[in-house]
């Protein structure tokens, strides 16, 4: 298992878009089990790369008992709107109501360059959404409505957590340059 500490809200490599991964190698196969296994540790419902310090487009999903992951992924959305809780591993232990389209068809490639496409609607399709937004830099924070963001700034705030400036750390994967 190589579980790999989480970034917390405030570390600048959650803020940048993550690069298109294009070797297909040991590296990336690594990435990806570290992934997985730093998302059931912690557990969550998805982990994206940047959350791990690596700027590359990959993530890991583990949603109903189903555990996947997607690289390069691109989203299609339904109009179909739902609204329900939704909380991220990168800021630990709150929650906040959320709108993300009822379904999403995610289109990208699996560890091995092969084409995969996942179709989820509910709770995968609300981690196909986050986890895809991580990878551009989002956080669920900029989807809230402005009453309910700014109380989520405020819950940060007063965590242990959120006062205080974040820890960067050396990311164990190769960055290409991109990670912190």
């Amino acid at each position: 298992m190589a579980v790999q500490p989480i970034r917390l809200f405030g570390d600048p490599i959650l803020r940048t878009k993550a690069a298109p991964v294009v070797d297909f190698d040991k590296e990336l196969r690594t990435l990806v089990t570290d992934l997985t296994d730093t998302m059931r540790e912690a557990p969550g419902s998805g982990l994206a790369a940047p959350q791990i310090g690596v700027g590359l487009r990959v993530f890991a999903w583990w949603v109903d008992g189903e555990l996947g992951h997607l690289v390069n992924p691109e989203l299609e959305l339904s109009d179909e709107i739902q609204d329900g809780p939704e909380g991220c591993l990168s800021i630990p232990g709150l929650e906040f109501d959320c709108e993300r389209a009822m379904r999403a068809i995610a289109r990208g490639m699996n560890m091995l360059g092969d084409p995969v496409v996942i179709e989820g609607s509910g709770l995968l399709a609300r981690a196909l959404q986050h986890e895809t937004d991580h990878l551009d830099g989002v956080l669920f924070l900029d989807r809230l409505d402005r009453e309910t963001r700014k109380r989520a700034m405020k819950a940060i705030r007063e965590t242990d957590w959120g006062g205080t400036p974040p820890v960067v750390k050396t990311s164990p994967h190769e960055t290409f340059g991109l990670g912190l």
